[in-house]
């Protein structure tokens, strides 16, 4: 066995230096998260306000800041943006979430132990409530960005939120036993016993409790939880329906049900990047009345109302999924987003179908709405036609002023772009130009629309779109303080460029269907400038899923690798979002193979090109790109110099006893439907033999490469012990191992540190091995 030295030596600490240096050049750059846009005073401007994040090594978190703007639209058709000169920071604020007249600012903070969490109701210069919710009414909101709900009555004086359970009573013990009379928590003469164990929704969700939906009323500062929910439903997304004339007004929500794992288990599974759990859209009463001072009250009188009356009732049973509800301006109708593809052939992410209901003229919910298709599941995309939608969330406004058309993001092969959709129509336009950079919706300004565009050489900048009397879109470059970045940063992205290839299927299988023959992309980011005759190192980079993609848009440690002087092949292989559903659903069953060549083809591909050279390529990857690493140093072990694998997927067997997702296991390794029929909490000696032979570890004694392998050891998607035990079997077989755990991170291995400390790893690792 190599002996492998403990901590660094000295040329490992000057490359250590060095690197952490240009790195921390990429980590300290800023992006924009969120925008909103409000109404100014007068008619011929407006302003924005920018929810902006930059990395907090030292801290270990995410630090973010407002920075606000007026939009000064000029009569020539010019737009002007006039910043403030400084941001403000939004230290302990959990979630911002303007009103609709955007006269009023929520600000919600989520406070740790006893203490209660926050709300505070903003108004255009100071605070005009503030409202504290003990831990006995609920505990911390839920401001995830899935089960987040927070929706402001049209009115403005009720706000509709999702939160998390109390905490259930739990036994009490003393010296003398069980006290039956309970304790206070500073009883040092007694403790808290555990109480019954609770299933949790997995990676991201650890400790979180059920999530709820409650009512606040700003007015009387009253809080009650909304009846007629079945405590079997997890809710999430909720908004307000439009209001009637009726007393009792509508709430829309997201509701999961917690045996959402087969026909024969019931359990909750990991629903963190899972949209393959059913869901459906629910509507119940809020429980508003008028009291005698006639101010709203939330409190609920009980008495003459029967429970078929406070039911949540389900609005989406001929389907499977429905989530990201949105009401159109006039109210006439509710569309939302489905995931049925997912639910029914277990991928855990697949082609959403967009739907619509149209909603009662008197506010009322049928009990059995028609569901109306607006955007079917495309099967097969045609070479640059609209490949279906990709779309992870809408604006909480995301309507143009004729009502029926909403923008939305979505991926279209490798890249990400705005697309327009008609819901009556269904008719889906492209909004953003035919290029290969990549766009996301920040906010709407009246029928602009305020975007930001990124590449892979290109660090994001925000755009500002506007639509012509020919229905074309033109789209203005924003200067903004956010995009000032280092001369050192942009002499290096600008000796950079990149491209998207199109990379032919090689050996399909008879099997397959047409749509997975047709070509499939991959990123390829390289230097302008090219040395007489020689190539740079590459590195292979490899997304997770493997229902997911990398898209064109911008990435701090994939310029970080570029600055060293790497070219990148960033392949998207069969099975990604962004190409059909055909395509995507292909991989399944054949996990480990057809993945693996598509890979080794794209690899081929610019070897053939000239672009790279075969004795001079390293590979990287995550989750099911760490799956997809370790099998290719196993199945084409003289290929790669060497090898870094982030919470790899190395042993499936392993995996589907201790993870979160254990069906993934088998709707991967055996295929989509047949999959689902075979998961079992108790997998028999067959399924484990599949199982071990679709493995990387099945490979493992051809493997050579050096390896790399970086662990949260709080992951519960791909628990530790998979790639601590991937390690120590190489290092049993004389492969030359290197291994970083991360005590306090998941799976994503996204805190500050973690991924600043991983890249930088990475970095060191393969040029110590290019030398």
């Amino acid at each position: 066995m190599k002996e492998v030295s403990q901590g660094l030596d000295v040329a490992n600490e000057e490359e250590f230096a060095s690197q952490s240096k240009l790195l921390t050049e990429f980590a300290s750059l800023s992006t924009i998260d969120k925008a909103w846009v409000f109404e100014s005073e007068n008619g011929g401007s407006t302003r924005a306000m920018f929810l902006i994040s930059q990395p907090n090594l030292l801290g270990n978190k995410k630090r973010t800041h407002i920075l606000s703007s007026h939009i000064a639209k000029q009569s020539d058709g010019s737009v002007s943006f006039q910043w403030a000169s400084f941001p403000v920071e939004t230290s302990g604020v959990s979630t911002i979430v303007p009103s609709p007249s955007g006269q009023k600012m929520l600000v919600i903070r989520n406070q740790e132990n006893d203490s209660p969490t926050q709300f505070e109701i903003w108004g255009p210069s100071q605070v005009d409530k503030e409202i504290h919710i003990p831990k006995s009414v609920h505990g911390s909101v839920y401001t995830d960005g899935w089960f987040e709900g927070i929706s402001w009555s049209s009115d403005e004086t009720l706000i509709a939120y999702v939160a998390e359970d109390p905490c259930p009573s739990k036994p009490v013990f003393d010296g003398l036993g069980y006290k039956r009379t309970g304790s206070s928590e500073k009883d040092c003469n007694s403790w808290k016993g555990q109480g019954d164990f609770e299933e949790e929704w997995g990676e991201g969700y650890s400790g979180k409790r059920r999530p709820g939906l409650f009512v606040v009323n700003i007015v009387s500062g009253d809080v009650h939880i909304v009846d007629g929910i079945s405590k079997s439903l997890s809710v999430g997304q909720v908004v307000w329906a439009p209001k009637n004339d009726d007393l009792d007004q509508y709430l829309v929500f997201v509701g999961w049900p917690s045996d959402c794992g087969s026909e024969k288990t019931e359990r909750k599974l990991g629903i963190k990047f899972c949209y393959n759990r059913p869901c459906a859209l629910y509507a119940v009463k809020a429980s508003v009345h008028k009291s005698e001072t006639d101010k709203l009250e939330t409190k609920v009188d009980r008495s003459h109302r029967t429970e078929d009356e406070t039911a949540a009732i389900n609005l989406t049973r001929g389907i499977s999924s429905a989530f990201f509800p949105r009401f159109s301006p006039d109210g006439r109708f509710l569309v939302f987003l489905s995931a049925k593809s997912a639910v029914d052939t277990g991928a855990h992410s697949a082609t959403n179908s967009l739907h619509r209901i149209d909603w009662p003229t008197d506010g009322k919910p049928n009990t059995s709405p028609k569901l109306i298709d607006v955007v079917p599941v495309v099967k097969c995309a045609e070479e640059d036609c609209f490949p279906g939608l990709y779309c992870s969330g809408f604006l909480r406004n995301p309507w143009l002023s004729d009502g029926q058309t909403m923008v939305m993001p979505s991926y279209w092969r490798s890249s990400q772009v705005i697309v327009s959709v008609d819901v009556l129509s269904g008719r889906v336009s492209r909004v953003t130009p035919n290029s290969t950079a990549s766009w996301n919706i920040l906010a709407l300004d009246g029928d602009n629309i305020l975007s930001v565009s990124s590449s892979p050489v290109e660090p994001p900048e925000i755009k500002y779109g506007y639509s012509t009397e020919r229905k074309e879109w033109n789209w203005l470059d924003i200067s903004s303080p956010v995009s000032k970045y280092s001369t050192k940063v942009k002499s290096m992205l600008s000796s950079l460029q990149f491209s998207i290839m199109k990379i032919p299927v090689r050996d399909a299988s008879i099997e397959v269907t047409d749509a997975a023959r047709t070509p499939y992309e991959a990123i390829f980011v390289s230097s302008k400038t090219r040395k007489s005759g020689a190539c740079d190192p590459l590195i292979v980079i490899l997304h997770g899923g493997p229902h997911f993609l990398v898209s064109t848009n911008y990435s701090k440690n994939h310029a970080f690798l570029s600055a060293l002087g790497y070219s990148l092949l960033i392949v998207n292989y069969r099975g990604s979002l962004g190409f059909g559903e055909e395509a995507l659903q292909s991989v399944l069953g054949k996990i480990g193979s057809q993945d693996v060549n598509d890979v080794l083809a794209a690899l081929d591909h610019v070897i053939e090109m000239g672009l790279a050279d075969p004795s001079k390529v390293a590979v990287v990857g995550g989750s099911h790109g760490g799956f997809l690493t370790t099998h290719l140093i196993g199945q084409a072990p003289d290929r790669f110099v060497a090898a870094a694998a982030r919470n790899p997927v190395c042993s499936l067997v392993l995996m589907v006893g201790t993870s979160d997702i254990p069906e993934w296991c088998f709707v991967e390794a055996y295929g989509g439907r047949e999959g689902k029929e075979y998961f079992t909490e108790a997998p028999s000696l067959d399924h484990l033999h599949v199982l071990y032979n679709k493995s990387p570890i099945s490979h493992l004694s051809k493997v050579k490469t050096p390896t790399l392998l970086l662990l949260g050891a709080q992951d519960l998607r791909v628990p530790v012990s998979n790639g601590l035990q991937y390690a120590r079997a190489l290092k049993e077989n004389g492969v030359e191992v290197k291994v970083i755990v991360f005590p306090i991170d998941t799976h994503g291995l996204d805190r500050p540190q973690a991924d600043f400390e991983s890249f930088l790893n990475i970095g060191v690792w393969f040029n110590k091995h290019f030398q």
